[in-house]
């Protein structure tokens, strides 16, 4: 059965309780980060320069330096945690969407650290060091609108 692309469906009742909306992809773009640059705001700032209402990327690579986002869901705050050491950025992935009249990279990270421990969370800021990233483009509108419940700005149902 064919779906409009722009109609969200749900599956309440049907033993799933998720609202979804089926979309197909669009442009792929492959990138390298600019060395010295902020991440996330780099993400950004090519969707603006390509149009891109929506998306999804993934990358990896190393950042000098970074500001990882802890979201405690009972105070419904992030909390920031700066990390000021080299990391490898073994995986980052996100979605890009409209959020506050901009686009927004909305970004969770894992690194490592030289002695091999890991960490992670939702990526705020980080000065890439080298990152190169896979974008797929999706052929829809995505408004990050406020939910009452978590206290964050999600996609819409």
């Amino acid at each position: 059965m064919k779906r409009d692309a722009d109609t969200f469906l749900s599956t309440r009742g049907v033993g799933a309780d998720m609202d979804y909306r089926h979309v197909e992809g669009g442009r792929e773009y492959v990138g390298r980060l600019e060395h010295g640059g902020d991440w996330r705001g780099q993400i950004e700032a090519f969707a603006e320069e390509e149009g891109i209402d929506a998306a999804f990327f993934f990358g990896l690579g190393a950042v000098q330096d970074a500001t990882v986002l802890y979201y405690d869901q009972d105070d419904q705050e992030y909390y920031p945690e700066e990390f000021d050491e080299p990391l490898e950025v073994t995986t980052a992935l996100g979605n890009i969407s409209h959020l506050d009249d901009g686009l927004f990279a909305h970004t969770h990270a894992t690194f490592s650290r030289a002695d091999g421990t890991m960490l992670g969370g939702h990526l705020d800021s980080g000065t890439v060091f080298a990152g190169e990233v896979y974008v797929r483009e999706l052929d829809t509108h995505l408004e990050r609108e406020h939910d009452e419940v978590t206290d964050l700005d999600l996609w819409p149902l």
